[in-house]
């Protein structure tokens, strides 16, 4: 089944999360004990994150910088391999423009149907940290909208330099990112829903949003959706509270706000446990009234929460 077709599966749990690759040099054993620890829920399917590599700046002997390119997170598409091999659930690995040329998104796209794993979730993905605006590396997409073209062209049969492919594998589906509280680069939400709607046009087949922790926002967001033609599912993504300093760090990165009902009760809270359990408390809330509004599915990012998601868990299905 393809996953939009396990998204609005009324038979199976709506719960699915999402899991990064290990760092470099480390294995798999802390990757995988999170899936362990997660997979009593039945989840619909599992998505692994993409991460580019990255430049720092190392001093040599003779006290001038050298320049180097790094990656942090290798193996997206191995990894994906690894858990689909071993827990037989369906997974989703991110196809990322961020840090790839299109020949290097072509290859990928062959390595994942000789793996037989066809799948994506399509998105721009994260400037560099040294750069102030995206920017393609080579020639690389520049939105997710051009990368979705270029796998268009792919499952049509066609390499990204219009050579025809001799024998087209089975096609790519996909999904894309949404953001109900605007992507922070958008000149405001209308705007941000219009490329939204154009990644539709082009075959997107649901949208997962940026975490929240406003149902209205989401609400509202699915409404001026509908409005706009837009009908695809729309699968809200979650993330606990864990930690004191994310009252500050989180809306800083994932430009999202804290409703005021959380931030008083978690500036009371003397521990991070204390924050971790007012989190669950309101993460149990905002996903029993999701899903009795309608929801199609939940989706959890996983990074640092993940005691906190099967406390979740345990409690909503």
């Amino acid at each position: 089944m393809r996953v939009v077709e396990l998204i609005l599966d009324k038979q199976s749990v709506p719960f699915s999360f999402e899991v990064l690759p290990p760092l470099k040099g480390n294995g798999t054993e802390a990757l995988f004990r999170t899936i362990d620890r997660l997979r009593d829920f039945q989840p619909r399917y599992i998505n692994i994150t993409a991460h580019r590599s990255e430049y720092v700046y190392r001093e040599l002997p003779s006290g001038l910088m050298q320049r180097e390119r790094i990656r942090r997170r290798p193996g997206s598409i191995a990894v994906a391999a690894a858990i689909q091999r071993r827990y037989d659930i369906p997974v989703v690995p991110h196809l990322v423009c961020s840090g790839n040329t299109r020949e290097d998104l072509e290859y990928t796209l062959i390595d994942l149907q000789f793996l037989g794993i066809s799948d994506l979730l399509v998105l721009r993905g994260d400037k560099a940290r040294d750069e102030r605006m995206f920017e393609p590396t080579g020639d690389g997409p520049s939105h997710a909208t051009e990368l979705i073209e270029q796998i268009n062209r792919f499952n049509d049969g066609h390499f990204f330099n219009g050579d025809p492919i001799k024998q087209p594998g089975p096609r790519f589906h996909f999904g894309v990112a949404c953001y109900p509280e605007k992507h922070e680069e958008a000149a405001n939400l209308e705007a941000d829903m219009e490329v939204l709607r154009q990644k539709t046009r082009l075959g997107a087949e649901y949208a997962v949003t940026q975490l929240f922790f406003d149902n209205e926002r989401y609400f509202q967001f699915l409404d001026k959706a509908r409005a706009m033609g837009i009908d695809i599912p729309i699968v809200p993504g979650i993330k606990p509270l864990t930690k004191k300093d994310q009252l500050a760090m989180i809306p800083k990165t994932f430009h999202c706000d804290l409703p005021e009902a959380l931030r008083l009760e978690a500036v009371k809270c003397k521990t991070d446990e204390e924050v971790r359990r007012v989190g669950v408390e309101w993460a149990v809330a905002q996903c029993r009234e999701l899903l009795k509004k309608g929801a199609p599915n939940l989706h959890f990012y996983t990074m640092s929460a993940v005691d906190s998601i099967q406390e979740i868990a345990k409690q909503i299905y």
